[in-house]
């Protein structure tokens, strides 16, 4: 066996990370806390650039609408159908429960949805329409009572009306004109008119990722997020100009995306490092230059002998994104474990998954995908249990709680039983008379 790496990184996207973004989100998040919505409009100011009002009005929400065209309207909605039929589909799957497990022990779930969600809508370089349309229709789906967004405002500008239409499209009940560590602490903290989250959705920069680690506890996350990373999985019959314009697409995120590619193919994989390069230098230069650092300093080629190996590389990378194109799709399926989101066959790709396809595109980064998924409506939903007991049930019940609370040395728990198997005896003898 033989796994040989053609290009490597000697860093990941996580060792990229500012020394000083944790201490930074620390001071914002005390300040916050203590000062409450004043803090919070303070960094909006001098970090957003945005003194307007923070709670997006009905009328500002109307003339977005109006601002956005028709098509790109028919565009959003065509999607949201989509990811909403997706969630309402995973929503099916989940279903409360009573068993009888002793004749007069019954327990069972219930299924509660949390009453109010924080959704971030990144609105940096690029304006994510689609990742309110993901949390926000999912939290919708999932019977969240009350839904906040918010996204970083453009000085003079606000929000980026297309992500504004996404947002009241979805369902939000409250937007707020806010980006960065104060929207998502003003979510947490409900402020400005807001619920308390008590959970927080939604992708964001290394600031935003922080804060959202920093709270969890209190307040639910999604997941840790890092920056976006995908893998392709390629054999000799894959076409190197689709894989290439594959992994320079998911590049494009940012200069910490870190994509890698597997093959068993040593000349697919010489031609796709040749394309890359050339590939890059066809987007506009922003792009351009988050793509570019991103292969040069985070993108690996790896080549296998077996598709065993390319899958155990796979499996052990863990990537959020994982696209297959390669030859027998059903045993790839199989044999994959590993990945926020798969995606089979060279009609797919990963951009479908992040626009507009329908499972959701808010998925586990860094390795995380070992060992969790993605976004759905189950992260919305409270699995909690219940149980009731029949005198039939009692005595053995009783008996087994205590006998097991005494080895444990926990009379106390022995007591409790106890008590109940004494009172229906004593009924018991009431009754007889």
């Amino acid at each position: 066996m033989a796994i040989r790496y053609l290009k490597s990184s000697d860093t990941t996207a996580e060792a990229q990370a500012g020394a000083d973004v944790r201490d930074t989100v620390s001071v914002m998040l005390a300040r916050i806390k203590a000062g409450g919505e004043a803090a919070a409009l303070d960094y909006s100011k001098r970090l957003d650039g945005w003194d307007g009002d923070i709670v997006v009005t009905e009328a500002a929400v109307a003339e977005a609408v109006r601002a956005v065209p028709q098509g790109l309207k028919d565009d959003i909605a065509w999607a949201h159908d989509n990811i909403r039929r997706f969630a309402e589909a995973q929503l099916a799957t989940v279903s409360e429960m009573e068993i009888e497990l002793r004749p007069g022990l019954f327990a069972g779930q219930k299924l509660i949805p949390l009453h109010a969600a924080g959704a971030y809508v990144p609105g940096g370089r690029y304006a994510h329409i689609a990742s309110a349309l993901m949390t926000i229709t999912t939290a919708k789906v999932a019977g969240v009572s009350h839904i906040t967004a918010c996204s970083p405002p453009k000085p003079d500008q606000g929000i980026h009306p297309a992500i504004l239409y996404a947002m009241q499209l979805a369902g939000a009940d409250r937007i707020l004109a806010m980006g960065g560590v104060q929207g998502v602490a003003a979510m947490a903290g409900g402020l400005f008119g807001a619920a308390p989250a008590d959970i927080l959705i939604g992708p964001g920069n290394a600031y935003v990722a922080e804060a959202k680690r920093q709270m969890f506890g209190p307040v639910g996350i999604d997941m840790f997020a890092g920056p976006t990373d995908s893998m392709v999985i390629a054999d000799g019959r894959a076409d190197a100009y689709t894989v290439a314009w594959d992994l320079v697409s998911q590049a494009e995120h940012g200069h910490n995306s870190p994509v890698w590619l597997v093959s068993d193919n040593g000349a697919l994989a010489q031609f796709v490092m040749k394309l890359v390069p050339q590939l890059m230098a066809e987007l506009p230069e922003s792009n351009r230059a988050a793509a570019e650092a991103a292969w040069r300093d985070l993108g690996e080629v790896i080549l296998c002998d077996t598709r065993e190996e390319m899958a155990e590389v796979a499996n052990r990378y863990g990537p959020e994104h994982l696209h297959v194109q390669a030859a027998e799709l059903d045993w790839w399926s199989d044999a994959l474990t590993s990945y926020g989101s798969l995606f089979l066959g060279e009609e797919t790709t990963v951009s479908f998954g992040d626009k507009a396809a329908g499972p959701n595109h808010t998925l586990p980064t860094s390795g995380a995908a070992r060992y969790t998924g993605g976004l759905s409506v189950h992260k919305f939903l409270k699995t909690v249990t219940w149980q009731r007991v029949q005198a039939k049930a009692l005595p053995e019940l009783a008996r087994v709680t205590a006998s097991i609370s005494r080895h444990e040395g926990m009379e106390g728990h022995a007591r409790a039983a106890d008590i109940r198997l004494e009172k229906q005896r004593a009924k018991l003898r009431l009754a007889a008379g």
